[in-house]
C-alpha cells in the first residue's frame, strides 16, 4: 500500500494526462510560457523608459531614501517586509540595470532557454522593483504578473535548451492553480461590483460614466460614450454574465472540452473590449495570456503548426516540489477571494484579513482583485502651472491624461505612463497624493530633466519657472453638437486652486503618512484599478 501510494504522489502534479483519453497540455503550456514571457518584457521596457524619473535618484520619490526611512523604521526586519535586491543599491545605474537584464531574461524565456530560472529571476527583478516603485507600482496587474509569474516558474519546464518534438508534461496541479488565478481574477472583478452597493452597478447606468471618467480614456471612449442608454445597459449586463457566468466554464470536466474553449472566448471577448475602449497597460494583454492556458493540444493544433508531445516527466524532487508549494497557495489564494469580498462590502464589514495573508504579503503574489467596484461619476482633473513672475502662468501638458480640450485622446496601452496614471488618482484624494505630489513639483522647480521627461513639452525650455501651482478643473466629454463646432473632445470647468504659488523654499516635504508601512499591514488593494 506504501509504495502505490508513493506512486500516487510522485505522479500528482501530472494527475489528468497519463491517459490518452484526455486532454494534454504540453503545447498549451509552451504557448502560455512564451506569451508570459512577452508580457514580461513589455512590462519591463515599459518602466525602463520612466523609472528614473519616478524613483531614481532626482526622481519623484526616490527609491534610496525610500529604503534608507524603512531601514530607519524597521530595522533588520525590513529586509522581510520590503524584499528587494535594491537593498544592494537603487540609484539610477541599479534601476536601470534590472529593467533592462529583466527584458534580457523575458527574450530568453520567450525563446524557450532556462525558462524555470528565467522565470525565477524574472518574478524577483519585477518584486524588487515593486518594492522600491512605491504608489507607481502598486496597481493590480502589477500584483496579477507577480502572481502569475510565481506559478509559471512553478509550470514551465526545468530543461535548459527548447525542443520542437518533445517537453515534460506540465504538471497538472499548477495548471489549475493557474486557472483557478484566472477564475480569481474575473469572477472578483464581477462580483465586488455587486457587493460594493453602488448604484450605478446595481441599476444598470455605470457605463454611462465609466467611458469618459476612467484613468486614461482614448478617442474610441468618446464615440462609446455617445451609444444611447439602453445600449451601455445591454453592454453592462454582458461584462456580469463574462465576468460572474464564464468563470465556472473553466470547471467543465475533460469530457466537455468545448465549454471550456467558450469560457475561452467569452472571456477574450470581454478584455478585448475593455482595451478598446480604455488603456490599461499590459492588463488586458496579460489576462488574455491567462485565458490561452485554457486551451488544451488539440484545440490549439488546429491554429499552431507545431507537433508538441510529452516526453520524460519532470525529475521526482522537482514535482515533489511544486506538488507540496500547491497545497500551500492554494488555501492562501482562496482566503484572498474572502477578503476581498469582505472588505468590499458597505462598510468593511467582515474583512476577512487573515494572518496566513500577512505572513505572504511582502511577497506581493497572492492578490485579490476588482476593477472599478465603485463607478466614478465625476472627472476632476489636476492642471499643474508655472510661471516665472506669478502673473503669466502656462501649463504644462501630460502626454496621455486629459490636458489641452482640443488634443485627441490616444491610445498607449500596453505601454503605461505610470504618472499620467497616478494624476487621476492624485485629482480624486489631493490630500492622499500630496507625498508624491510635492516631490513632482519640486522637480518641475528645480527642472530636473527626468522629472520633466515624463511630461509631454517644457513650457520653460530654457530655465525653470519660480513658482508652480496646482489648479482644479472638472472634464467631461463634449457631446456631438460641441465637438462639431469647436472641434475638442473635452469640455472643462475650473473648480478653484488646489495651492497657492509654490517656490523651492515653499515646497511642502512629504507628509508623515508617506511613511514606509510593511504590506501586510496596508489595506485591501486599491478599488478601483
Amino acid at each position: 500500500m506504501d509504495v502505490t501510494l508513493r506512486r500516487d504522489w510522485d505522479q500528482l502534479p501530472a494527475a489528468g494526462e497519463t491517459s490518452t483519453a484526455d486532454p494534454t497540455y504540453v503545447l498549451s503550456r509552451w504557448l502560455f510560457i512564451r506569451l508570459l514571457g512577452l508580457v514580461y518584457l513589455i512590462a519591463f521596457v515599459s518602466l525602463a523608459l520612466q523609472v528614473t524619473g519616478l524613483v531614481g535618484e532626482h526622481g519623484i520619490l526616490p527609491a534610496t531614501a525610500f529604503l534608507d526611512r524603512t531601514r530607519a523604521l524597521y530595522g533588520g526586519g525590513a529586509y522581510r517586509l520590503f524584499p528587494t535586491i535594491c537593498w544592494l543599491g537603487a540609484g539610477d545605474g541599479a534601476l536601470r540595470l534590472l529593467c533592462w537584464s529583466g527584458a534580457a531574461l523575458a527574450l530568453l524565456v520567450v525563446a524557450g532557454v532556462a525558462q524555470a530560472p528565467a522565470l525565477a529571476l524574472l518574478w524577483s527583478c519585477y518584486l524588487s522593483l515593486s518594492v522600491v516603485g512605491q504608489t507607481f507600482l502598486w496597481f493590480q496587474w502589477d500584483g496579477l504578473l507577480l502572481e502569475t509569474g510565481l506559478l509559471a516558474v512553478l509550470y514551465a519546464p526545468t530543461r535548459w535548451l527548447p525542443s520542437r518534438q518533445r517537453e515534460p508534461a506540465p504538471s497538472g496541479v499548477v495548471r489549475w492553480l493557474v486557472w483557478l488565478l484566472l477564475f480569481k481574477l474575473m469572477f472578483l472583478s464581477g462580483i465586488t461590483k455587486l457587493v460594493s452597493g453602488d448604484p450605478t452597478w446595481r441599476h444598470l447606468t455605470a457605463l454611462d460614466y465609466h467611458f469618459w471618467t476612467q484613468p486614461l480614456p482614448p478617442w474610441t471612449a468618446w464615440y462609446v460614450q455617445r451609444f444611447p442608454g439602453w445600449m451601455h445597459q445591454g453592454m453592462t449586463l454582458g461584462m456580469f454574465a463574462i465576468e460572474l457566468g464564464a468563470p465556472w466554464l473553466i470547471f467543465a470536466p475533460p469530457r466537455l472540452p468545448r465549454l471550456r474553449v467558450a469560457a475561452f472566448v467569452l472571456l477574450v471577448l470581454g478584455q478585448l473590449g475593455i482595451a478598446l475602449t480604455g488603456n490599461y497597460g499590459f492588463f488586458n494583454v496579460l489576462a488574455i495570456v491567462l485565458c490561452v492556458a485554457l486551451l488544451d493540444d488539440a484545440a490549439l493544433r488546429r491554429v499552431l503548426p507545431l507537433r508538441l508531445a510529452a516526453g520524460e516527466p519532470e525529475p521526482l524532487w522537482w514535482r515533489r516540489v511544486t506538488g507540496t508549494l500547491a497545497v500551500v497557495i492554494a488555501p492562501l489564494s482562496a482566503l484572498t477571494v474572502a477578503r476581498e469580498i469582505g472588505a468590499t462590502l458597505p462598510g468593511g464589514r467582515g474583512s476577512g484579513d487573515s494572518p496566513m495573508l500577512r505572513v505572504v504579503a511582502p511577497l506581493r503574489s497572492i492578490n485579490g482583485y476588482g476593477l472599478f467596484r465603485v463607478m466614478t461619476t465625476e472627472r476632476p482633473e489636476i492642471v499643474i502651472e508655472g510661471s516665472r513672475d506669478s502673473v503669466d502662468w502656462r501649463e504644462y501638458e501630460f502626454r496621455w491624461k486629459p490636458g489641452g480640450v482640443t488634443r485627441r485622446p490616444g491610445f498607449v496601452a500596453p505601454h503605461q505612463p505610470r504618472l499620467d496614471w497616478q494624476m487621476w488618482f492624485a485629482a480624486l484624494d489631493p490630500a492622499g497624493a500630496e507625498g508624491w505630489l510635492a516631490g513632482l513639483v519640486r522637480g518641475l522647480l528645480k527642472g530636473t530633466p527626468q522629472v520633466v521627461s515624463l511630461l509631454d513639452a517644457n513650457p520653460f525650455p530654457d530655465a525653470p519657472p519660480r513658482y508652480v501651482r496646482l489648479v482644479s478643473y472638472r472634464y467631461r466629454f463634449t457631446t456631438r453638437e460641441e465637438r462639431a463646432q469647436s472641434g475638442a473632445w473635452w469640455a472643462r470647468e475650473f473648480t478653484g486652486f488646489l495651492t497657492r504659488p509654490i517656490t523651492l523654499s515653499g515646497t511642502p516635504p512629504p507628509p508623515d503618512s508617506a511613511a514606509p508601512r510593511p504590506p501586510g499591514s496596508l489595506p485591501p488593494r486599491r478599488r478601483r484599478p
